[in-house]
């Protein structure tokens, strides 16, 4: 470059003052960027507030959350809980004498399971019936003596007593099958089959005993006693048949109380009255 040249531009730039390049953001933008940055922190200082709020009103502690305690156990629930879904555990049991309550505003259901999540036992309880649903349902003492007992096949009753309150009885489609039938003390007892017939059958023998009231049996059409291989016996102080038939009477006899019981062939009986020998052979007529 000339000299000439060169001087030149040295006296422009230095009459003309050095050039300065600024570096930042300015104006506007700066506001901007400082709004967004406080606006940022006080966000933060309240979702810091929040939080500790939360995590004083939930009672946040080490050991747990509210209610719920975290032991060496398991988890420890305090007070009343509320599930929203199903709860899956092990075991559930309240502390030492405490009750352990379950509430529910429809339904409190409990399944059993397989290894195939298949429903192997199931127990509803709802607003109008008690469910349960399994192959077989025992009801059991403290000791373990079976009190009820229910499957496809039988229902048991292990007790030694089985107590009916209704003020209907109790009514039994089919047979029933027991040792001993009797009412209460001061309690009358009814057997009645009101459209069929009743029968009572026992290989060994049939007992039927009125300690402190009389017995009573009536039927529409027949009453039938009948032993295989024994006998009947009606052992009271007085037996009366008020209503048995009665055969044709002699003159002789007309005039007398007393009178003989007979047995005709087909087991009817009737009565002729009594005279110096057996009158039943007079009466054969009866019979037919």
């Amino acid at each position: 470059m000339p000299q000439e040249q060169y001087a030149h531009r040295s006296t422009m730039q230095t009459s003309e003052g050095p050039q300065v390049y600024k570096v930042g953001i300015y104006g506007w933008r700066k506001r901007c960027l400082y709004f967004f940055v406080l606006l940022l922190m006080i966000l933060i200082l309240v979702n810091l507030a929040m939080t500790i709020w939360i995590l004083k009103v939930m009672n946040f502690t080490i050991d747990g959350m509210g209610n719920l305690r975290i032991t060496e156990k398991g988890l420890k629930l305090e007070g009343d809980s509320e599930f929203l879904k199903p709860l899956y555990a092990k075991e559930i049991r309240s502390r030492p004498d405490n009750p352990l309550y379950f509430q529910s505003a429809r339904n409190v259901t409990v399944n059993i399971l397989n290894e195939k999540t298949k429903v192997l036992t199931r127990l509803v309880t709802g607003p109008q019936a008690v469910e349960a649903h399994s192959q077989k349902f025992e009801v059991k003492t403290l000791s373990g003596k079976l009190l009820f007992s229910a499957d496809d096949n039988e229902v048991v009753v292990g007790a030694e007593r089985l107590r009916v309150l209704g003020a209907e009885g109790t009514v039994f489609p089919k047979s029933i099958e027991t040792p001993n039938v009797r009412a209460d003390p001061f309690k009358e007892l009814r057997l009645e089959s009101p459209t069929r017939a009743l029968v009572m059958e026992a290989p060994k023998g049939i007992e039927i005993n009125a300690e402190a009231g009389s017995l009573k049996a009536t039927c529409r059409t027949e009453l039938r006693l009948e032993s295989k291989d024994g006998e009947i016996t009606l052992n009271s102080a007085k037996i009366k048949l008020p209503n048995l038939p009665q055969g044709s009477s002699s003159s002789a006899g007309s005039r007398q109380k007393i009178y003989e019981l007979c047995v005709c062939p087909n087991g009817r009986l009737f009565l002729s009255q009594a005279g110096s020998s057996s009158t039943c052979q007079i009466n054969t007529s009866v019979c037919l």
